[in-house]
């Protein structure tokens, strides 16, 4: 019996070969298809030459999570030939390229081997070492194609499309394209077990990476300012900013940008000027990772006190150190959380797919000025850097930006007196003015002990005064950071708790468990600090699994701390391998931990 629209397809190449442009083709095709699909790039973090991967899931359920199996695996890179096959579900198939003689040695009895002189066509074909190359990764399209029955029609489209400009290449495309379609059509029974078959699932979505609506959400958002110093996985955060600025903050009279990007010659300079900025009263952000949050941490602290709003994207990766750049985590969670030295604590906001980094990026600004303070946007190079399906991102054109509690010219004309750190409304954040709106509004901006009226202070109880009101802000945030997304019903005891792209793998979990009869609650967190709903949402549970992606438990410590969330219910359930957890995983621990007896 076949198996349609639920196959995954992972192709090992080699890394500076082309192959994204192949891979990217039969992603787009299936989604073409009208067939939901998500697209995971594993690759190294050098420039070319070592392995590199790229998983495309079609799930017909529309799961976004990465899967636990490989049903189809396409080995154009010798030296992974034995991992490859490894990787490969019992009952797959292994295609690869036979112009060369493959290891006996790489039989397995319970998959299917099927061998395509790609190399061979290509070289009798096409002229120059470069052309066969690239037409070599464009023939196993043709062959995926014919072997899961993958439209034609809509590939020949997508190249007409692509090479719109370039219609010399369609042609070539087209011929490498039907070498491996053609050949798989005559040796190979087509389709095979498993297949696609075009439905009506994709209407009203699209594929993008969570960078790219990230950088699109800070144009949305108001930003004028980019300062960052480039770092994996981030840079393509900043990259997508000044392309979308390039298009749409060009002053239609004069030409002239209205927008100012700035590469720094370090992380430590670029929040500083994203601080200055901002100062200044533009909205400004900057993007990094792990070891630049570490770089930053100083001048963190410094908009914590001085009550500087600042946007900062760390899209994360492994760690400690260098650790491994192209690979995910979540693992900055208490790094971000407590950035800098003394008693600091920063808002920090977790979208779980692309099309929440959108959104969150505008409300990212919006929070930063409301609160007057730095706002950590925690994404991950599984959101950054892959390709997700998700809902058209939509806008409302009547947003107005929150910039908070900003005294005008004619405000302060008619005050008696300006003071900076005096909270006049009870929620602990003061008034700000903005540079040259009004002499009344001139105050000295301190890092150091500085006393309600602006004024340097090392007066025990004016400093005490000063950090206490702090806390009283950080409540405030509490009540109106977005609120978790919660499933609960009352007669389930046991229940998950995730954050950020965690999201995808547990509520595939939660479908699986149910077919096994085990039901679950669900909680996924958007903001730190938490809110009262989440310490509620574990008191009306005996256990609760916290999943998340890092070694230490991190988000687990942050519950304890935060909310003082009892921690004899919260069980540990940790990925932290690099590669982007699955609902396998969540499903298997969730199993060990029933079997042990660790659940009501």
């Amino acid at each position: 019996m076949a198996t349609v629209n639920d196959v995954v397809i992972k192709i090992g190449t080699v890394n500076g070969t082309g192959s994204a442009s192949a891979n990217g083709l039969l992603r787009k095709s299936i989604f073409r298809m009208g067939v939901p699909v998500v697209g995971k790039n594993y690759f190294p973090s050098n420039i070319q030459g070592l392995p590199t991967w790229y998983e495309i899931r079609v799930t017909g359920d529309g799961y976004q999570a990465r899967s636990n199996r490989v049903d189809i695996m396409v080995a154009m890179n010798a030296q992974t030939y034995v991992r490859d096959m490894a990787d490969i579900a019992p009952g797959g198939w292994l295609i690869y390229d036979s112009t060369w003689p493959r290891s006996t040695l790489l039989n397995r009895d319970d998959i299917t081997v099927i061998g395509i002189p790609f190399s061979k066509m290509c070289n009798e074909r096409f002229n120059g070492v470069r052309d066969r190359i690239l037409m070599k990764n464009i023939a196993y399209v043709g062959a995926i194609a014919a072997l899961i029955d993958i439209d034609m029609d809509i590939i020949t489209t997508l190249l007409e499309e692509t090479f719109a400009t370039k219609a010399h290449l369609i042609g070539s495309n087209m011929e490498a394209i039907h070498l491996g379609y053609d050949y798989a059509k005559e040796h190979v029974s087509c389709p095979l077990a498993m297949r696609v078959e075009a439905i009506d699932a994709t209407a009203g979505h699209i594929v993008i990476d969570g960078n790219t609506a990230a950088g699109l959400g800070c144009v949305y958002a108001g930003a004028t300012v980019g300062a960052w110093y480039p770092i994996t996985p981030s840079t393509s955060l900043m990259d997508a900013f000044r392309d979308f600025c390039g298009k749409y903050r060009i002053d239609p009279e004069t030409g002239k940008r209205t927008y100012c990007i700035i590469q720094a010659e370090d992380e430590l300079a670029a929040i500083g000027m994203v601080l200055g900025a901002a100062w200044n009263g533009a909205r400004s952000f900057t993007s990094t990772s792990g070891p630049g949050i570490s770089l930053m941490s100083e001048f963190l602290g410094y908009g914590y006190y001085a009550e500087i709003p600042a946007v900062i994207f760390n899209v994360q990766r492994t760690g400690p150190s260098t650790g491994m750049p192209t690979r995910t985590q979540q693992c900055d969670l208490l790094c971000c959380a407590y950035a800098s030295h003394g008693d600091t604590k920063h808002v920090l906001l977790f979208p779980a797919n692309p099309g929440e980094c959108f959104h969150t990026a505008v409300m990212a600004f919006d929070l930063a000025e409301r609160l007057q303070t730095p706002v950590i946007v925690m994404s991950d190079l599984d959101i950054g850097m892959n390709d997700w399906m998700v809902p058209e991102l939509e806008w409302d054109d009547s947003y107005v930006p929150d910039r908070g509690k900003v005294l005008s010219a004619q405000e302060l004309e008619n005050m008696e007196s300006f003071y900076r750190y005096l909270d006049v409304d009870g929620d602990g954040i003061p008034y700000r003015t903005l540079p040259g709106v009004h002499p009344k509004g001139a105050y000295f901006t301190r890092g150091s002990g500085h006393t309600k009226f602006g004024g340097y202070t090392e007066d025990s109880n004016a400093y005490k005064d000063g950090v206490d009101r702090l806390l009283i802000k950080w409540e405030t945030a509490r009540s109106i950071l977005p609120p978790p997304e919660i499933r609960y019903s009352k007669f389930n005891r046991t229940a998950l708790l995730t954050l950020g792209s965690g999201d995808g793998a547990c509520k595939e979990a939660l479908d699986r468990l149910q077919k096994q009869n085990v039901s679950l609650n669900y909680c996924r967190v958007k903001a730190f600090p938490f809110s009262d709903e989440v310490g509620e949402f574990i008191e009306q549970h005996d256990i609760v699994y916290v999943v998340e992606q890092n070694r230490d438990g991190q988000f687990r410590t942050l519950l304890i701390n935060d909310i003082e969330a009892d921690q004899k219910k919260l069980i540990s359930l940790l990925h932290y391998d690099g590669m982007p957890i699955n609902s396998g995983f969540v499903v298997s621990r969730v199993l060990e931990e029933l079997a042990r007896g660790r659940a009501a």
